[in-house]
């Protein structure tokens, strides 16, 4: 579990010092056994993580440990790795160009670039309910088994994957495309998506980790 921890300080420095996270919003989880996570405690400052900063969770349940008080987003975490047991750690921020588009009508291109047609597979939306709410976490449940990015709408955004690297990566990969899009669209720049073959070849054939099983649309 000292690992565990360890790397999840790491990565909430990372996404503070990469504009991925601001101020104490934001939240952060990582499994440790399969009935169990942990989860930053409310209020954190991502970019000052300490180990006991982390709280320990049931999946199902509520916090194992005394101490501090998980994060109220507790219901959010549970929810995917409720529906998804291949997940190990969750990443909840709102950088500022991806939190545009959760705030906006705008559509996410992931076929641009290598990056964007790997770790933004599947994008779906949230509709707005208040942070910590148990409807925020049905509504997370429902979508979870459909994508690997989800925009909170008015919001921000919750990435997810088998590992920190991973989670991490698809995290910089959205807010990096979002910031492309955004900034074509002023510059009026007219952008080359990948045609669907191309993408579909890349994701079965490009040599990186087997392409994911979907749930039907």
């Amino acid at each position: 579990m000292r690992i565990v921890k360890e790397q999840l300080c790491n990565v909430g420095r990372y996404m503070m010092d990469n504009r991925l996270a601001w101020g104490n919003a934001g939240n952060i989880s990582a499994k440790t056994v399969d009935d169990r996570f942990l989860i930053t405690a409310s209020g954190t400052y991502l970019g000052e993580l300490e180990q006991d900063d982390l709280v320990e969770c049931r999946i199902g349940g509520k916090k194992t440990t005394g101490g501090k008080k998980p994060s109220k987003e507790v219901p959010m975490h549970q929810a995917v790795y409720e529906q998804r047991s291949d997940i190990k750690v969750i990443l909840h921020a709102s950088p500022f160009y991806s939190t545009l588009a959760a705030c906006s009508n705008l559509e996410i291109p992931s076929d641009w670039f290598v990056e964007s047609m790997y770790y933004l597979e599947r994008i779906e939306r949230v509709g707005y309910h208040h942070p910590g709410s148990e409807q925020l976490g049905e509504a997370v449940k429902e979508k979870a088994s459909k994508a690997n990015i989800l925009l909170l709408e008015n919001h921000g955004v919750l990435v997810y994957d088998t590992s920190i690297k991973e989670a991490r990566m698809a995290l910089q990969t959205l807010e990096y495309t979002c910031r492309m899009l955004l900034t074509s669209r002023s510059s009026s720049v007219e952008m080359n998506s990948l045609p669907e073959d191309k993408v579909d070849d890349f994701l079965h054939h490009s040599g990186y980790k087997p392409r994911r099983e979907w749930d039907e649309q």
